[in-house]
């Protein structure tokens, strides 16, 4: 079985595109933000209570709608509403790209991590643009890489993947490319607004632009054309920095 999730909410065209692709392989259920999550990161809900629904979206897709983050939906998934452990868990498709450090912010990606803490296999999908989406096309695209990467001997416990999908024909796509995360400073800028009573106000616009690009990097690849596949992990230690701490403070792990 495979736990289908989002952060664009349950009613956004992407999880159903997603669905109807993925239900070809196996039995696939939907557990998805009752309203859009985008950028919520991997917060989860203490101070509220979780209202979970049984829906059925267009064309007879089941599913359970969820008052809360997309890490949450995987959570109360897992806990109470799936009888058995899905064998993965894929969250998307994403409208617009996750890449470089939006990948600390994206509902999307925070909830593939949060199924790789609880033991489960996840990917994330998005697609490289944000109005006159193909969620079709995606889908289709998002279906290979799964059948592609499902069942790598390599892929690590703790380690969700993380993809991205060129907004291009088909026939335009260049490959598929195993890239790192962009970790180079954000290019972006705030509009400043003033609304009906003359209050000013602030709306963050471009966020992912980039003067270079580096092929190397899920940013960089995407933007030339290609399916980026990025390992992805909630260890967040920098272990070069905790081994030279270690010798700093004299604290170096006995090698008995």
């Amino acid at each position: 079985m495979i736990l289908v999730t989002n952060d664009d909410g349950i009613y956004a065209p992407g999880i159903k595109a997603l669905y109807q692709e993925l239900a070809h392989l196996e039995e696939v259920t939907v557990v998805a933000p009752d309203t859009e999550q985008s950028a919520v990161g991997h917060s989860i809900s203490l101070s509220n209570p979780l209202r979970v629904n049984k829906i059925t979206l267009n064309d007879g897709i089941p599913g359970w709608s969820v008052t809360g983050t997309p890490a949450d939906c995987v959570k109360i998934a897992l806990a109470e509403l799936l009888p058995e452990r899905p064998d993965l868990v894929v969250s998307g498709i994403n409208l617009g790209p996750n890449v470089g450090i939006n990948v600390l912010y994206s509902g999307t990606v925070s909830a593939a991590t949060e199924a790789t803490i609880l033991g489960l296999k996840a990917m994330a999908f998005s697609l490289n643009t944000y109005m006159n989406a193909d969620f079709a096309t995606a889908a289709r695209l998002a279906r290979r890489v799964l059948e592609r990467f499902r069942d790598w001997p390599g892929w690590q416990q703790k380690v969700c993947l993380n993809v991205n999908l060129p907004a291009l024909p088909e026939n335009q796509i260049k490959g598929i490319k195993i890239v790192h995360q962009d970790t180079g400073p954000l290019v972006e800028h705030f509009e400043r607004r003033i609304d009906p009573r003359e209050r000013v106000y602030y709306w963050l616009a471009e966020i992912n632009k980039r003067r270079d690009l580096d092929l190397d990097t899920d940013y960089g690849a995407l933007q030339a054309g290609y399916i980026t596949v990025t390992p992805i992990c909630f260890d967040l230690t920098h272990y070069p920095t905790l081994e030279a701490l270690r010798r700093f403070n004299g604290d170096l792990p006995d090698k008995n």
